[in-house]
């Protein structure tokens, strides 16, 4: 098996963990499979860096030193919002060397800015993808995924779906089970498909105000297979059915409905990949009622029947 190098570019206002995250990824992958990556790290000079939160990163050499990588990783951070031209011009000559081209977050803004993105489908950190569009008319900016595979360039949204990204990306290099017992290892609580959207159900809703409001939507990600109907919920709430629908679309950014939708997505999603409970046993705990029902969800957000994701996410020891 052939050594990859893997080279991370390093600059002030870094966000440090675009970087460390990746990284203990990789070098969990070498200590896997010994052999399977060099990692190095790099700065424009060669000296130390310090990231958006203070901390102080050195690198191994200057980036002039380090010869062509098979994989170049481009983190993000604040250090974006007004990057160095040296930096661009050098990403501008070398991006195009590496066989595959990576960035966490806003790093995408600094590939962008060097050309590499044009003509590509790309996402980064979902407060910057429309700066991203109107700045960069000629790359295809998707603002829902947390991480877009486009050929051999692959960008990530916010901070921790470079970890994601730097999973598929071992999962692709060493396989499926390598991928899976490091992020056992590391403790990532889930090892989320590339089109899953960037927020889950309780960060997309804003947490409502009133204690009522916030009650129920305790409830709803507690109790997905219950009564979840705007009438129930309105009861729960001691509401009108009415004033409680325009109460909580205030209050949390999205109405009950489509809550409900997202909460019961993601519970079948977790009984799929860590049980081994059957699709119609998990379709009626997650309130689908059909397996019919709860394979039009999967199909519309993930693209794929619920028997395929559980193949593909799951891990094998478990099947």
């Amino acid at each position: 098996m052939p050594q990859r190098t893997l080279l991370f570019v390093l600059f002030d206002g870094v966000q440090s963990l675009d970087v460390t995250g990746p990284l203990e990824v990789f070098n969990g992958a070498e200590t896997h499979t010994p052999g399977s990556y060099r990692i190095r790290t790099a700065s424009l000079e060669g000296g130390p860096v310090r990231t958006s939160s203070g901390l102080t990163l050195v690198p191994d050499a200057a980036l002039g030193e380090v010869p062509d990588p098979h994989t170049l990783l481009v983190p993000g951070g604040q250090g974006t919002r007004s990057s160095d031209p040296l930096l661009t011009e050098w990403l501008r000559t070398h991006g195009p060397r590496a066989r595959r081209l990576v960035s966490v977050c806003t790093g995408a803004i600094l590939l962008a800015e060097a050309g590499l993105l044009d003509g590509r489908r790309v996402t980064t950190h979902w407060a910057y993808c429309e700066k991203l569009a109107r700045d960069h008319p000629a790359v295809e900016v998707d603002p829902n995924p947390i991480y877009v595979r486009d050929g051999h360039i692959s960008t990530s949204a916010g901070v921790t779906s470079g970890i994601d990204l730097a999973l598929a990306l071992v999962e692709e290099d060493l396989g499926r089970q390598a991928a899976l017992v490091i992020a056992r290892h590391l403790v990532v609580f889930l090892r989320r498909p590339g089109n899953q959207a960037q927020f889950s159900a309780q960060l997309a809703a804003q947490t409502a105000q009133r204690d009522p409001l916030r009650e129920v939507q305790q409830w709803i990600t507690e109790h997905p297979a219950g009564d979840l109907t705007v009438e129930a919920l309105a009861a729960r709430a001691s509401l009108s059915p009415r004033h409680f629908a325009r109460a909580f679309q205030a209050e949390t950014g999205m109405s009950p409905g489509r809550f409900v939708d997202r909460v019961r997505l993601e519970h079948a999603r977790r009984l799929l990949e860590d049980t081994g409970d059957g699709i119609e046993e998990v379709s009626r705990a997650s309130g689908y009622g059909t397996p019919e029902a709860m394979r039009r969800a999967f199909v519309r957000a993930f693209g794929t029947a619920p028997a395929e994701y559980r193949r593909r996410f799951r891990p094998a020891s478990a099947h």
